[in-house]
């Protein structure tokens, strides 16, 4: 079990710790947690979830300790009252369209292939998710990184379906958003 999960709760861990050095350390005392909490794992989630669910615990409370100082980033929450989209981008009241796209998203689906595939791609998407508010970045990094499915996710990180949902949402658009921006410029070169 532990050189199944070791690798995947490593980089979990390390969404919330400063080093990779941490992070063992933090799988480590996760491994202890669930060494002492098994007798009273009830089996309400699957083992998987129940462990990925300490470790989760555990590397928060690291990282708070670690961090002493909050980024600027994270001061503006998870920004739920601000919409997903420039409400400009969609036709308003009066238009026979309203609500629909008033002006189409970039189409990047003819770009070279390796392009999109690239390194630079990957560094834009993975600045894209560390500009994120906390809890939209875990929720991508869980579900579109690591392959989580919902329900994991949901159990690891106590959220309901619908915020879960919500949450990823708002992620993927600004992630989109950043991707659309990038290839736009790349495609204007």
């Amino acid at each position: 079990l532990v050189d199944e999960l070791g690798p995947s709760m490593r980089r979990v861990a390390r969404m919330y710790v400063s080093s990779d050095a941490v992070a063992d350390e933090v799988v480590q005392e996760a491994w202890l947690g669930v060494v002492r909490g098994l007798e009273g794992f009830e089996g309400r989630a699957s083992l998987r979830t129940w462990i990925f669910r300490i470790l989760v615990n555990t590397a928060k409370t690291r990282g708070l300790r670690e961090n002493r100082s909050v980024p600027f980033v994270t001061l503006a929450g998870d920004d739920l009252d601000q919409p997903t989209f420039d409400p400009s981008a969609f036709g308003g009241p009066g238009d026979p369209n309203a609500g629909a796209w008033s002006t189409l998203p970039f189409d990047w689906r003819g770009m070279p292939e390796e392009r999109a595939e690239g390194t630079e791609t990957l560094h834009v998407i993975g600045g894209a998710i560390a500009m994120l508010p906390p809890m939209q970045a875990e929720v991508i990094r869980l579900r579109d990184v690591l392959g989580w499915t919902s329900d994991e996710v949901c159990n690891a990180l106590d959220l309901t379906e619908t915020n879960q949902r919500v949450l990823l949402h708002r992620a993927r658009t600004k992630v989109r958003g950043a991707l659309e921006e990038h290839f736009r410029s790349v495609s204007e070169a």
